[in-house]
């Protein structure tokens, strides 16, 4: 045994120092010296053997140790509980143990491509790591991955399953010409990952259902009728949360709850809630059918704990989000992200105005406490967005309020308008670009923003930071994106117009009221545009509401000759027509590849004219509007609801009219895909069993 690892010197030294106190003791007491002598060679003698025996047991152990260490450390390698494998930089497998091995469907053989053994275990971007030449080991980090793999059931039929793994790395250097390579340890967390995945799976949701027409099917009907109507949409309902195993309980005659858990809201979701569809099927004795709007919110990651009062809250605004979209759809909100379903039914035009009338006293009551009203419509002005400005206007000017109207780069087909008014006296300095707009002497500011609810949409987004009093007023069917904090929203989807809102708010607005030639023709264009002159979705209300700007001096010849085109633009307009495409199913499509003026009015021109030709349900024009700018204008008859296709491509709009604009995508590349979306979307409508 090396003398370094001996414990002899040290017993020698306390030898040493006792034999000096055995002579010192010697020089008083001979007698008592001899005898202390004695006792120190009894401990020398027995030190001395077990020197001896410790040396011999240490060597022993050594010899067992050193003579055993590889077949340790093999053993150590091969069956700990944790794969270990070693990689070049060619990603080439140089070793891996029996865990490892267990871990693969595959034989690993020496050489072999690591994607060969396992795909997926080794990313690109761990070789990519710059490590440092002087350092053997520079780094290291960890990483999951989810592998598929296949075994037999008792059947002797083969089933895919998912096994999860952390996998830690290591860099190294494994020779003397450095050549990198890495040492993977791999820990199945299968169990774990499982447990992560039911837990998500069994978080509570909460549905609010409501039959959104309930005062319409209900109307005229008797208490017999009401209730074999009522219960036949309680039984549909009952079945459908029995087959998602829920629970729900009716609140009142038109309103549910429903609980569940998040696995059965994701099967409804899969089956795109085809309970719409079934309670649709029922109808009153007047042939209306029954829809239903709902709202489903889930609890979200542990982190974000929420209570079933939270939960109730976020169901109820979905359910409300739902119906100002129109109804007959689920608005679901799972990990904050919202999903729209349904809406295949028309909004139904309500019969009675008193909506109308309490909202006109708000918005008066509002407008008398600003100093200044500012009105904006969306961005590229329409003469629906134009004509509800210059009403809400007329309402601003009745108080003696300064009013001033936004514009943005409106459409050259309002231009004719925008002209007469500016040439009439009453209405100087009502108009004003969205860079010319100042606040520097304005204390009270009110900003009302028409036909749209977008806030990236308006004419002047930098006003809806700037002034905190707002009013919205709008017939597009509702969205997640709206603006926040309005003070009065107004949102009516079955409108025909925002000019038909306007209208009904000027009915009741005051009473002596002067609307005025101009104004009354601004906004009757307005409804005669949207409705495709009266021709899609209208209902008494909007006639009335014509009826009452023709009393007030509305001109439709003068309507006429604003819609008047040009040669050109007529040209475009057939060509747009000819190179059409017609799908099954209803659906024309066209492009318009060049930028050419005027374009998004030839567009909808285009797309409310195909429409007319017979078996057509659906169109959609694409136009290219700049060179990273294509813009999509969409209609339909009304059985198709177009703003649920502008919605996957970032739009909106209504069931019959819709629009988008999409950024950095080739026309030819947007057409095909809006072609497939809305070819999916017929034969899901026409084939609810296809969902």
């Amino acid at each position: 045994m090396p003398r370094i690892l001996s414990a002899w010197p040290d017993s020698v030294i306390n030898l040493s120092v006792m034999l000096v106190m055995v002579v010192i003791i010697s020089q008083y007491n001979k007698i008592l010296g001899a005898m202390a002598f004695l006792v120190w060679l009894l401990l020398t003698a027995f030190a001395r053997v077990r020197l001896k025996e410790r040396e011999k047991r240490f060597k022993e152990y050594a010899e067992n140790v050193i003579g055993n260490f590889n077949d340790m450390m093999y053993y150590a390698m091969t069956n700990l509980p944790e794969g270990i494998t070693v990689v070049d930089e060619t990603r080439r497998l140089q070793w891996c143990n029996s865990i490892m091995q267990g871990f693969s469907e595959v034989n690993p053989q020496q050489g072999m491509d690591i994607d060969e053994f396992w795909e997926g275990l080794l990313p690109e971007e761990i070789f990519s790591t710059e490590t440092s030449d002087a350092t053997p080991a520079a780094n290291e980090g960890e990483y999951y991955v989810k592998s598929l793999r296949h075994r037999k059931t008792a059947d002797n039929e083969t089933e895919e399953f998912y096994r999860h793994f952390l996998v830690k790395y290591r860099h190294l250097k494994a020779n003397l010409d450095y050549s990198r390579m890495v040492v993977l340890f791999a820990r199945e967390i299968t169990s774990y990952e499982d447990l992560k995945i039911e837990y998500q799976r069994s978080r509570t949701a909460v549905i609010y259902v409501q039959i959104d027409n309930y005062d319409e099917v209900t109307q005229g009907l008797n208490e017999a009728e009401k209730t074999s109507l009522l219960l036949s949409v309680n039984e549909i309902l009952e079945d459908w949360v029995k087959s998602l195993s829920g629970l729900m309980r009716r609140v009142s005659s038109d309103l549910y709850i429903v609980i569940l858990e998040r696995r059965a809201l994701e099967r409804a979701v899969a089956e795109k809630f085809l309970v719409l569809d079934k309670v649709r099927q029922l109808v009153n004795k007047n042939q209306l059918p029954v829809t239903l709007s709902m709202g489903a919110t889930v609890a979200e990651k542990p982190s974000n704990e929420q209570s079933i009062g939270e939960l109730g809250i976020k169901a109820e605004a979905g359910l409300q989000l739902a119906l100002g979209r129109g109804g007959d759809q689920v608005a679901v909100n799972i990990d904050n992200k919202t999903q729209f379903f349904g809406g295949r039914a028309k909004a139904v035009e309500k019969n009675t105005r008193v909506k109308a009338r309490v909202m006109s006293h708000s918005i008066r009551d509002t407008m008398i406490s600003a100093d200044e009203i500012f009105i904006m419509g969306h961005t590229r002005e329409d003469y629906d967005a134009l004509g509800a400005a210059v009403g809400v206007a007329l309402m601003a000017k009745n108080l003696n309020k300064p009013a001033h109207i936004v514009l943005s780069n409106w459409l050259d087909s309002v231009e004719k308008i925008i002209d007469m008014l500016e040439r009439d006296d009453n209405y100087k300095d009502l108009f004003v670009s969205a860079s010319e707009v100042s606040l520097s002497t304005t204390i009270e500011p009110l900003l009302v923003v028409v036909d749209t609810f977008i806030p990236k949409l308006v004419a002047a987004p930098s006003l809806l930071e700037k002034i905190k009093k707002i009013v919205v007023i709008d017939h597009h069917r509702r969205s997640e994106y709206t603006i926040k904090n309005a003070a009065i929203t107004y949102l009516e989807p079955g409108s025909s117009s925002t000019c038909e809102m306007v209208t009904e708010l000027l009915m009741y607005f005051d009473e002596k009221i002067k609307i005025g030639k101009l104004a009354a023709t601004a906004i009757y264009s307005g409804i005669v545009v949207d409705t495709k002159n009266f021709s899609i979705q209208t209902g008494a209300r909007t006639f009335e509401a014509a009826a009452y700007l023709r009393r007030s001096g509305a001109d439709p010849v003068a309507v006429n000759h604003l819609f008047m085109s040009d040669y050109e633009t007529t040209l475009s307009l057939a060509k747009t027509k000819a190179q059409s495409e017609y799908f099954e199913g209803g659906l024309v499509v066209s492009a318009i590849e060049n930028i050419i003026p005027n374009v998004q009015a030839i567009a909808g021109q285009a797309a409310d004219s195909l429409l007319r030709v017979e078996g057509v349900r659906m169109t959609i024009i694409l136009f290219q509007m700049k060179n990273d700018m294509i813009g999509i204008s969409a209609r339909s008859t009304g059985d198709l609801n177009v703003q649920v296709i502008m919605e996957k491509f970032g739009g909106g709009g209504h069931q019959n009219v819709a629009g988008a604009q999409v950024k950095n995508v080739p026309i030819i590349e947007l057409k095909t895909s809006v072609i497939n979306a809305a070819r999916k979307y017929i034969e899901e409508t026409d084939n609810p069993k296809l969902k």
